[in-house]
């Protein structure tokens, strides 16, 4: 029995700002309920924002665990850098002090809600 991913669900006390950013950095249509946003992108499975008034950002990578991250190829790490701080986006590595266009690799950024997710070369 094969099982499909079809839907990602990410916590957020502010769910029109957490699901706002997504929807900014991915694209796609955003259909919103009073508890959930869904955010459907081309070649994702479902990103659903959740309403949690009591979440607390993780404190990672110093404190509590990041509970989970989301790990997106891009072909133009500066570009997508860009894209996603435009979007709201708080980088974590490498830091403001790091050159965006000349660092390789991967970066690791926050959302608004403080979940972390990685923008990796491809």
């Amino acid at each position: 029995m094969p099982i499909a991913l079809t839907s990602v669900i990410i916590d957020a006390a502010d769910i029109e700002r957490e699901s706002t950013f997504w929807h900014r950095l991915l694209g796609g249509s955003l259909t919103p309920t009073p508890t959930h946003h869904f955010i459907q992108a081309a070649g994702l499975p479902v990103i659903v924002i959740q309403s949690a008034p009591g979440h607390t950002a993780p404190d990672w990578p110093d404190g509590a665990s990041q509970q989970m991250h989301l790990d997106f190829g891009v072909d133009d790490l500066a570009t997508a850098d860009r894209t996603a701080t435009d979007a709201g986006a708080t980088r974590m590595r490498p830091t403001e002090e790091d050159t965006a266009e000349t660092f390789t690799g991967s970066r690791v950024y926050a959302s608004p809600a403080g979940h972390p997710f990685c923008l990796r070369s491809t």
